[in-house]
């Protein structure tokens, strides 16, 4: 019988009714420990997101960085040479592409009343075809109880929305000392990494680095696949189907699409933003927009990277909402990868001590209490 981990077996040992006071006794100290974790973010706010956006920067920029080391490069050279890429990459889009969105993000916020009349007067018309065929229904009443507080909330969302942006882009220290920390990153992140682990117990130390390593990796390159691919497909379908603020919108579910359930909501705006000024493009929107994010989620990203988190929907939307929570939009940033870890742990702590728990690929494939038990006796024998 193979050898289990302690804590599983103490659990095990309990009474069902010493379970349920454990449990009881535990949440408390879990709610108290996330209020710290919140506060402390909180106060330390705008020195964590330099970190943890150089620490994101610096982990998709590792890849190509490992890359050219393969290749003969020195790891001093090559982290100049694809900073300097990123640099300019990000340069172009800035001079190209946000002026852009900006400009008609600026064009939105001064159409958006006559969008919303539109759409008050289209929901007239249909009210009249539906008398006309004999319904009892009447949505005059209801159309003036929705357009008038709809009008101002929009305006007020469209004005917040353009106001973060305008602050993003505005917020140049943080943005030049989150790619200066980058820079040193990219050169000696993997000192820094070892220096961390090393405060954990040698025989995690590995599999953990492993399974943090991957959870991060496969859920990251999948979402800026996923939003890469969908943001550019809808900015051409809607520049082709002459939507008006086509690449606003486009980028808009792009961005949006960087989260878990981020496109759904993304498309679910842009379609009421352009039934309001025409509910046939608003449907031809719609339509669009679905038939994309089926393709993308549900038959390419699939076959490119498999199933990346290994989580049940239920759990990544609860995840998402306690990130948001704790720690805002970068909470919501790193909710997930972080949930594919704990419950890496958490699995790993009902599997026998031999059983070493990391996502060996974009499947999260973790070695089976049989093939363990096999290995073992090969081992001895």
């Amino acid at each position: 019988m193979p050898h289990r981990n302690k804590l599983w077996i103490w659990w095990e040992s309990l009474s069902p009714l010493s379970r349920a006071i454990s449990v009881a006794a535990f949440m408390p100290l879990l709610v108290l420990n996330a209020l710290a974790i919140s506060s402390i973010f909180n106060y330390f706010h705008s020195l964590l997101a330099i970190v943890i956006g150089a620490s994101l920067l610096t982990f998709l920029l590792n890849y190509p960085v490992s890359y050219m080391q393969q290749h003969g490069t020195t790891r001093g050279r090559a982290a100049i040479i694809v900073f300097l890429f990123t640099i300019s990459v990000l340069l172009a889009i800035g001079v190209t592409l946000v002026p852009l969105a900006l400009q008609q993000a600026q064009q939105l916020v001064v159409r958006l009343p006559d969008w919303i009349d539109s759409g008050q007067r289209q929901v007239i018309l249909l009210n009249d075809q539906i008398e006309k065929a004999g319904f009892p229904i009447s949505l005059d009443v209801l159309a003036d109880q929705i357009t008038a507080p709809l009008k101002n909330q929009l305006q007020r969302l469209a004005g917040d929305i353009l106001g973060l942006a305008v602050i993003t882009v505005t917020s140049l220290l943080d943005f030049l000392l989150t790619l200066v920390l980058t820079f040193y990153l990219l050169q000696h992140s993997d000192g820094l990494w070892q220096s961390l682990v090393e405060w954990l117990p040698q025989k995690i130390r590995d599999s953990f680095s492993e399974t943090l390593r991957l959870s991060f990796q496969n859920f990251f390159f999948s979402q800026l696949i996923s939003s890469t691919s969908m943001g550019f497909v809808l900015t051409v379908i809607f520049l082709t189907l002459r939507v008006p603020f086509g690449l606003l919108f486009g980028l808009t579910i792009g961005t949006m699409a960087l989260i878990p359930f981020g496109g759904s909501v993304g498309i679910a705006l842009v379609t009421l933003l352009v039934a309001l000024r025409d509910i046939g493009l608003g449907v031809e929107v719609l339509i669009a927009s679905l038939i994309v994010q089926q393709i993308i989620e549900n038959l390419i990203m699939p076959r490119v990277l498999g199933s990346f988190t290994g989580l049940n929907p239920v759990w990544v939307f609860i995840s998402i909402l306690m990130g948001a929570r704790v720690g805002g939009l970068l909470g919501v940033v790193v909710a997930v990868p972080i949930a594919v870890v704990i419950k890496s742990i958490l699995v790993s702590l009902r599997s026998p001590s031999s059983t070493i728990l990391v996502a060996t690929d974009a499947r999260s494939v973790a070695v089976s209490r049989s093939e363990t038990a096999e290995l073992s006796k090969a081992a001895e024998s």
